[in-house]
């Protein structure tokens, strides 16, 4: 089971399942946002394909799901079938669902993976907050241009200057520049 997009993550992830003696014909590949979401084809591909004794081999235990919830019902599933679990990023052990044991475990590192990402989550809102107050430019949208810059910018084109090139030295596109002079006429 193989769950990113980004190629050289899901190479290093096809190549660790490899090594872990996983036949590159039984790879299955949900891509990068597709853990999110309720309906994952390629993991109910690979959850059909298990028979009673089977082990589902993953690189990490994000990648059966991103909240407690669904990775315990891909749990559920994996016990309904009797197959396996074996979680690389955890030394390559086995995690036997069908004991007492194995599912407290299953469900105490389950319950850990959500907490980890809604850290990270948070660490990230603090960090872009933090930068917000510090005044440091985000990227996203562009600065919105004032009326007079605009002005500015139709005195030269009205003096010969190409359009395309004032709007470009802007910062905008020539249909944005059309626009925004068209408005300061009305």
């Amino acid at each position: 089971m193989l769950t990113s997009t980004p190629q050289p993550l899901e190479d290093r992830q096809r190549l660790d399942l490899i090594n872990a003696g996983v036949d590159s014909s039984d790879i299955y590949t949900d891509h990068d946002g597709e853990c999110a979401r309720p309906s994952r084809p390629q993991l109910n591909r690979a959850l059909n394909a298990l028979r009673p004794g089977d082990t589902l081999t993953i690189d990490t235990l994000e990648r059966l799901g991103r909240s407690t919830q669904t990775v315990l019902a891909v749990a559920a599933q994996l016990q309904t079938r009797r197959a396996e679990l074996r979680v690389l990023d955890l030394g390559g052990n086995t995690v036997d669902t069908s004991t007492a044991a194995g599912s407290m475990l299953f469900t105490t590192l389950a319950a850990l993976t959500q907490m980890e990402r809604e850290l990270n989550r948070e660490r990230a809102h603090d960090s872009i907050e933090r930068r917000r107050q510090a005044g440091t430019n985000l990227g996203g949208r562009p600065l919105v241009f004032t009326d007079d810059q605009i002005r500015r910018a139709v005195r030269l084109v009205e003096e010969g200057q190409p359009a395309a090139e004032v709007a470009f030295d802007l910062g905008m596109s020539r249909a944005t520049f059309y626009r925004r002079s068209k408005a300061l006429d009305e």
